[in-house]
C-alpha cells in the first residue's frame, strides 16, 4: 500500500465479550404410574426402591452416636483435621507466597475470563480524525504479520534491548513500515541502534536518517549495538535535533520530492505535540511515537495524554476518592507495575491531565503546568490536522505473556486474546523471553495535514 492512502471507515476499539453464564441443572427423576403395564421392559430399581423419610435417617444418626457416649466428639474433632489437612495438601498451591504482579496471582484473583474482560474498562481515549478514516491494515494481517516477524525477531543482534523497544513495539514499526513503503525512513532517537534494525529488516534497501545524540557505535565497545551501513547518521558531534534540521535541504539531497513517502519515527521523549507542529511545518504526514504515554504517566506530553478529553469516548477522569473508577484504579495497582490509582492521577486542585495538570518534555527535564484550558485546545488542534490515528495493540494477552507492567484496563484489546494459547504457540509467540513483552506504551501512527 502506498503511503498517502489510507480506508474512510473508522471503527471504534471494540468491547471484549462479555462472560456466558454458567447455568447449572440438575436431572430429575422420571414419574411413573403405579400401574404401568410393560411388562417386557426390564425392572427399574426407582419404582422398586422403598424411599425412607429424612427423619428416618436421621433418628438413627442420632441413636449411634449416643450408644458411642463421649467418644463422639473426639470422632468428630478428628474428622474436621483430616478434612483441613487433605484440603491443604490438594490445594497447597494457593498459598505459596507470589508476587502480585505474578500473573498466576492476577489470574487466581480474577480468572482468566476476567483478565480479557478487563482491556478497555478504563477508556482507550482515541484521538479524533478530520474525516473519520482509519487504517488499511485488519486484525488478519497483524495475525499474519506476527507469524513473519517472530523469527526474524528472534535473529536480533541486541537480545537485552533493556529501556529500549520491546517485541510488541518492534513489531509495530516493522509491520507499519512494511505495510507503508516508504521511500526514505527517518528516526528521532536510535539508542543502540534496535530501531534501526528493526526499520532494515522491513525496507532493506530503502535509505534511512538517523538523528540521534550519541552514535551507536559508541555503544559497542560495551556490548551489542547496531549500525546500518545506508543510514546517513546526525549523531554525536554531528548531532541536529529533529526540528532543527533544514529538511528542503536534505530531501533534496536523498532526491526526496513527494514527502508523503517518507515514514518519521520518534523515539527521543520530547513533547509530542512539539514534534507534530514540527513535522507538519516541514511538510512530512506519515509520523510514528514509540512511547504514546497514558495520562499520568512518562517523562513528555503524549498525543494520548492531548486526546484524554471528557468529549472523547473513553476519555476524562474522576479525581473522587469513592468513585468507580478509582475502585478499579486501586484495584489495578495491585496487579500492574505501571498502573496509576486516583492519588497519583490527581495533583492539586483535582488536575489530572497531562501528569498531575503539568506537560513534560526532554525526558522530564522540563515539567511545566498546563491549564486544563490550553490542554483541551492542543486537543482542538490536533483534531484539526489529523488525518488517521490508530495505537498499535498488545501482541497477546497477560495470561499468555505474563506481562506485568501496562494496566489492561488502560489499552485496546490484544492482537492474540487470553485463553488463545494455541495460537500464541503456533505464531512462535511462546518461545520468546517473557521480558521480552514488558514495553507496551500505545505506540501510535499519525498521518497528518495542514487544515
Amino acid at each position: 500500500m502506498p503511503l498517502a492512502h489510507s480506508h474512510a471507515t473508522s471503527k471504534a476499539p471494540t468491547q471484549p465479550t462479555k462472560m456466558l453464564e454458567r447455568v447449572l441443572s440438575s436431572r430429575r427423576a422420571a414419574t411413573h404410574s403405579d400401574d404401568a403395564d410393560d411388562g417386557d421392559a426390564p425392572a427399574d430399581e426407582s419404582k422398586t426402591k422403598k424411599h425412607h423419610p429424612l427423619s428416618f435417617f436421621t433418628t438413627r444418626l442420632a441413636n449411634h452416636f449416643t450408644r458411642m457416649g463421649p467418644v463422639w466428639p473426639c470422632f468428630l474433632v478428628i474428622s474436621v483435621l483430616l478434612l483441613l489437612i487433605f484440603s491443604l495438601i490438594f490445594h497447597s498451591r494457593s498459598f505459596v507466597c507470589v508476587s502480585p504482579h505474578d500473573p498466576v496471582y492476577r489470574s487466581g484473583f480474577f480468572g482468566f475470563d476476567a483478565l480479557e474482560s478487563d482491556f478497555g474498562s478504563l477508556g482507550v481515549p482515541w484521538c479524533r480524525s478530520k474525516h473519520g478514516k482509519t487504517v488499511e491494515w485488519k486484525s488478519k494481517d497483524l495475525l499474519k504479520g506476527l507469524e513473519e516477524f517472530v523469527p526474524i525477531y528472534e535473529t536480533r543482534p541486541i537480545k537485552n534491548n533493556m529501556y529500549g523497544m520491546g517485541f510488541d513495539h518492534s513489531f509495530g514499526l516493522w509491520f507499519m513500515a512494511r505495510w507503508l513503503k516508504p521511500d526514505l525512513m527517518i528516526e528521532s532517537g536510535a539508542f543502540k541502534g534496535h530501531s534501526t534494525w528493526v526499520l532494515r529488516q522491513a525496507m532493506p534497501d530503502t535509505p534511512i536518517i538517523s538523528l540521534t545524540p550519541r552514535h551507536p557505535e559508541k555503544y559497542l565497545k560495551k556490548g551489542p549495538a547496531y549500525v546500518d551501513g545506508n543510514c546517513t547518521y546526525f549523531a554525536g558531534k554531528d548531532f541536529v535535533d529533529f526540528g532543527s534540521v533544514d529538511w528542503v535541504k536534505v530531501m533534496k539531497k536523498h532526491g526526496i520530492t513527494d514527502l508523503s513517502r517518507v515514514l518519521i519515527f520518534f523515539d527521543d521523549h520530547q513533547n509530542e505535540l512539539k514534534r507534530v507542529q514540527q513535522a507538519l511545518k516541514a511538510g512530512f504526514r506519515h509520523l510514528v511515537f514509540e512511547d504514546n504515554y497514558d495520562t499520568g504517566t512518562g517523562d513528555h506530553y503524549s498525543l494520548r495524554q492531548i486526546c484524554d478529553q471528557y468529549y472523547i469516548r473513553g476519555g476524562g477522569h474522576s479525581c473522587f476518592k469513592d468513585s468507580d473508577e478509582a475502585r478499579i484504579r486501586s484495584k489495578n495497582k495491585k496487579f500492574w507495575e505501571k498502573a496509576v490509582d486516583t492519588k497519583e492521577l490527581c495533583g492539586p486542585g483535582e488536575a489530572w491531565w497531562g501528569v498531575r495538570g503539568y506537560m513534560r518534555d526532554n525526558f522530564n527535564h522540563s515539567n511545566k503546568p498546563i491549564s486544563y484550558a490550553d490542554h483541551f485546545q492542543n486537543s482542538r488542534f490536533l483534531e484539526s490536522i489529523l488525518d488517521v490515528y490508530w495505537e498499535l495493540p498488545p501482541a497477546a494477552g497477560p495470561s499468555l505473556t505474563h506481562q506485568t507492567r501496562y494496566d489492561p484496563a488502560r489499552a485496546p484489546p490484544p492482537i492474540v486474546e487470553d485463553g488463545r494459547y494455541g495460537l500464541f504457540q503456533r505464531l512462535g509467540l511462546a518461545g520468546l523471553d517473557r521480558s521480552v513483552f514488558n514495553g507496551y506504551t500505545q505506540m501510535v501512527y499519525l498521518q497528518i495535514s495542514k487544515q
